[in-house]
């Protein structure tokens, strides 16, 4: 039977409670936010009462960092179950019996791999730590909130899923762009999260309602979940020397209801907000029954950054990735080396592939520890969603555990021993799968392939996966051994078509033996689209293949206006070949592997100074246009910056005395006296070291004194401050202040999720950066 929080959020609009912390901070709350409330119990009593007066469903435990890695930064780690138990309890004594209580869980501060260097199981570990002992304590449900980042928020679904049978919510905080800060769109979050099993999924903080309505109406088409919100009252605010939000509580609710209409029926209220707010909330929508829209069936794979839909046009499948056959690949993959795996990765996805197919499978190699090494690799390096393809369980369910999207599995045989235990794993991760219609032997008509399909799908639907999880192969045979395998495999599609199955084929077999083999992969291509074909799993450079797929998409009215087809196929004048190699293309790639060979091999030719002014730079430069227009996002801007610093471990020792004084300045980098959030403080740093700057990092919680006692000593150039808090704010204004008295030459520089360019002028700071990228531009101009 289903828990009563589940049937609820399931049948109608839940309320949830307002702030916490901007409505304990003017109270005094300080330090550590989960040992100040223990401290000061009453004052978290008192707010949740009013929250429970109000209105609200459900309210959230005080325990939104009150995971080990966050608390270790107050020494506090060792306390992690007693400060969660704790905490539950004083929440559940404000709240009572009769509300839901739910348990809250946040990031732990850093980045996850593949975006950074906090390994995935260590993560998952951390949060089955704290919610094990939430679930313990007596919560109703665990919300994982306020997540940056996709990977992030999966090792905290898959640790609750692993440790509880709780619902659990998941919601995200994006940029103003539509994105999180590592370049996840609201559409993919909901599809990967919800086909994991989250039981919702919204968003909540950064900004304000009226800029989570095009989130919500983006996820709603797909949402075979609650929607759940929690915004900001509008915008900060600093006058004064105190932070306020921009938006009341009449206006707050205006832009509600629109969620609301859109399809959020988990609403509450995030920074700025009071119990006011969730009384008008709770008047307003409270009670209401759920949006009734429907949702139409759907098939879709995800990487961290697009969603690319199954169905209508031809999917490609890149097969190249794959040591099949080709020794110079399988010579890298014994040293360990993923230079070819980006490589073909690159290539496949610059001819037009849709999905990527990777395959690790060779002998003298660990599959499981190269394929799930393959996929991190993969998923920073390119956009393209994954087709994980592997006979060994093992190695499949440690490359899904680890892979930041929804992934396809190539493949699960229909017949074989162990299809329940694989499709376990794919329930498991919310993959979907290709399902090869194969026993003991080779099926020769395409009657025996549909009855192994049919089996198999009943016992999926068993567990609970829809048919629109799963891809029939059709079993591609090779004509030259069997005049009538191409026949009987188009009978396997045509069937599949008409029970509305996906479909996919691996091109390639039919013209096995033969000579001039293109020709009739195509002619096998557009015959399979007649019959309904949706994937194809093929070598994308097939100028054959590209034609007959954009053909068919065009000619079967899937490519609107012809775009498609006349972008692939027009001749582009003004086209300028990018570099195949080389430092330059290393660092815009985003190339770690290489960058270090590249750069010995380059200073056989040249010099330091050369190399980093005619090739890193302009580099660098190419890498800013591209996060700047939207091509590149944080984890790609990461990745270059990586490479260059590796670079630089080798090109500084060789830069001249003369030649460092002139490089472009010294940089004071700080997080603000009473803030402890340095993530985005962080990627400044890598940022502008790898564009050639001195960066001084004091960390997190910096006194403002001691920041400019830094300045002075170093006669900096640019001091750089960095703030989450909207109630840290102030701190820059006294680091600002105390700048111009000290009569520092240093320009200040703000950025952060609280920070905006009105604060920046008002506290007649030099400028204001809205990202890493735009901080080291406004470096530059400054020097």
């Amino acid at each position: 039977m289903d828990n009563k929080f589940l049937q609820l959020i399931k049948s109608q609009t839940v309320i949830l409670d307002g702030a916490t912390g901007t409505n304990l901070q003017p109270l005094g709350l300080s330090g550590c936010p989960e040992q100040w409330v223990i401290n000061n119990p009453s004052a978290l009593i008192d707010l949740q009462k009013k929250y429970v007066e109000s209105g609200s469903n459900a309210v959230y435990t005080c325990t939104l960092g009150a995971n080990r890695i966050k608390l270790d930064e107050y020494g506090l780690g060792n306390e992690t179950v007693a400060i969660n138990k704790r905490l539950v309890e004083i929440s559940r004594h404000a709240v009572g019996d009769n509300i839901f209580l739910g348990g809250d869980v946040g990031p732990t501060g850093q980045f996850v791999e593949p975006f950074g260097q906090l390994d995935f199981e260590a993560a998952v570990n951390c949060y089955k730590e704290q919610i094990t002992a939430l679930a313990a304590a007596g919560v109703d449900f665990i919300i994982i909130e306020t997540m940056l980042d996709l990977q992030e928020s999966r090792a905290a679904l898959i640790a609750a899923k692993e440790c509880c049978d709780l619902p659990v919510l998941v919601s995200l905080t994006y940029e103003s762009s539509g994105r999180t800060l590592t370049g996840t769109d609201a559409k993919t979050a909901l599809i990967t999260l919800q086909s994991l099993g989250a039981d919702a999924v919204g968003c909540n903080c950064s900004t304000g309602p009226k800029e989570m309505l095009p989130l919500v109406e983006s996820m709603r088409e797909y949402a075979k979940v609650p929607l759940v919100i929690k915004p900001n009252a509008g915008l900060p605010v600093s006058t004064g020397g105190s932070t306020t939000f921009d938006m009341d509580a009449d206006t707050f609710i205006l832009w509600m209801r629109q969620l609301y209409t859109a399809g959020a029926s988990i609403l509450g209220g995030c920074c700025g907000t009071t119990p006011e707010y969730i009384k008008m909330l709770s008047a307003t929508l409270g009670d209401l029954p759920k949006s009734p829209k429907k949702i139409e069936s759907f098939s879709a794979l995800t990487s961290s950054t697009q969603t690319t839909m199954v169905g209508g046009r031809v999917c490609v499948v890149g097969e190249r990735i794959n040591p099949t056959g080709k020794k110079a690949f399988q010579a890298s993959l014994k040293e360990g080396s993923m230079d070819k795996v980006l490589e073909f990765a690159k290539k496949q996805e610059n001819e037009g592939a849709h999905v990527l197919d990777v395959n690790m499978g060779m002998a003298g190699i660990d599959e499981v520890a190269m394929l799930k090494k393959a996929v991190l690799t993969l998923s920073s390096a390119s956009k393209l969603p994954l087709s994980i393809d592997t006979a060994n369980p093992s190695a499949l369910e440690s490359a899904l555990r680890v892979y930041p999207g929804r992934a396809l599995i190539n493949s699960i045989p229909a017949g074989d021993d162990d299809l329940q235990h694989r499709l376990s794993i794919a329930k498991k991760y919310g993959a979907m799968f290709i399902l090869l219609p194969l026993g003991k032997s080779i099926p020769a008509t395409a009657v025996e392939r549909m009855g192994l399909v049919d089996n198999a799908i009943e016992q999926a639907n068993l567990l609970g996966i829809p048919n629109e999880d799963i891809v029939v192969d059709g079993l591609t045979m090779a004509v030259s051994s069997d005049a009538h395998a191409a026949t009987e495999t188009l009978r396997v599609v045509r069937a599949c078509t008409k029970r509305s199955l996906h479909t996919i084929l691996g091109l390639s077999n039919i013209s096995f033996g033969l000579p001039e083999r293109e020709w009739l992969n195509a002619a096998m291509l557009a015959m399979a689209v007649e019959n309904g074909l949706d994937m194809a799993i093929c070598n994308p450079a097939s100028a054959s293949l590209r034609a007959i797929r954009l053909s068919c998409d065009l000619l079967r009215g899937n490519d609107l206006d012809a775009n498609k087809y006349v972008s692939a196929m027009a001749p582009r004048q003004d086209s300028v070949p990018e570099k195949s190699e080389g430092i330059h293309s290393a660092v815009v790639s985003g190339d770690t592997h290489r960058i270090t060979t590249l750069v010995k091999d380059a200073l056989e030719i040249s010099d330091a100074r050369t190399i980093i002014d005619t090739q890193i730079i302009p580099a660098l430069d190419k890498v800013g246009d591209f996060f700047e227009t939207g091509v590149y996002f944080l984890p790609q801007l990461m990745r270059s910056a990586q490479t260059v610093q590796l670079a630089f471990e080798i090109l500084e020792p060789l830069l001249s005395a003369c030649d460092t004084e002139s490089r472009p300045g010294t940089i004071v980098l700080a997080t603000v006296k009473g803030d402890v959030h340095d993530i985005g403080k962080n990627i400044v740093g890598m940022m502008m070291k790898s564009h050639g700057f001195i960066v001084h990092d004091l960390g997190k919680d910096v006194p403002a004194q001691e920041i400019i006692e830094k300045a002075k000593q170093l006669d900096a150039d640019i001091i750089g401050l960095s703030a989450l808090l909207t109630t840290t704010l102030d701190q820059m204004r006294i680091v600002t202040k105390m700048a111009e008295e000290a009569d520092l030459r240093a320009k200040i520089m703000v950025g952060g999720a609280a920070v905006t360019k009105d604060f920046a002028d008002s506290i007649n700071a030099h400028c204001y950066a809205k990202d890493a990228n735009e901080a080291v531009i406004l470096a530059k101009q400054i020097m």
